[in-house]
């Protein structure tokens, strides 16, 4: 069975807001928000949980950190200790001051390049893939809401969204 969706054009954030709280009061359910810009407040008011991208970003530098250490530890004290500029290589931790600039390096390196990877596999954005904007307006000036109709009376649905401020409904068949 096919499904119906609602694409309602908004021409303001501020009114998009003010919908998306109408829509989710009259317990509707939103399937996605296409917007020119990042709206601020948005996730907040569409209930979305909190990303978890930070806590990831931290992980994936400790590994960047773990890396650093075990890698000079085995180059410059176990594997080819050397006396550079009077200062003996017989522990780590003697010779630890010098390496915190790599240790710094080396964990925001690895926290950025991970994150960015940990981004895209999520939002499964892949190389060469096709866009998924179902109208081109949406990247200049007009914003889109996208409302399952599953159980709900398209025309009632429709009159519910124009007195929300929309300027345009459009009913999809995927």
């Amino acid at each position: 069975m096919a499904s119906k969706v609602i694409h309602a054009i908004y021409n303001d954030d501020d009114l998009l807001l003010q919908a998306v709280k109408q829509v989710r009061e009259a317990r509707y359910h939103i399937g996605e928000i296409y917007t020119p810009f990042p709206v601020h407040g948005l996730d907040k008011v569409m209930g979305l949980a909190p990303t978890r991208l930070a806590i990831t970003s931290f992980l994936y530098g400790l590994v960047g950190l773990t890396v650093a250490v075990l890698m000079m530890n085995f180059i410059m004290i176990e594997d080819w200790p050397q006396d550079i500029g009077g200062k003996p290589s017989f522990s780590f931790l003697q010779n630890m001051p010098a390496f915190i600039p790599i240790m710094f390096e080396l964990t925001v390196f690895f926290a950025a390049h991970l994150m960015v990877i940990t981004f895209y596999l999520r939002s499964r954005l892949w190389p060469f893939k096709a866009a998924e904007n179902p109208d081109p307006r949406t990247t200049d000036d007009k914003f889109l809401m996208e409302v399952d109709v599953a159980n709900h009376n398209v025309d009632d649905l429709s009159k519910f969204l124009y007195n929300t401020g929309a300027l345009e409904i459009k009913l999809i068949e995927n």
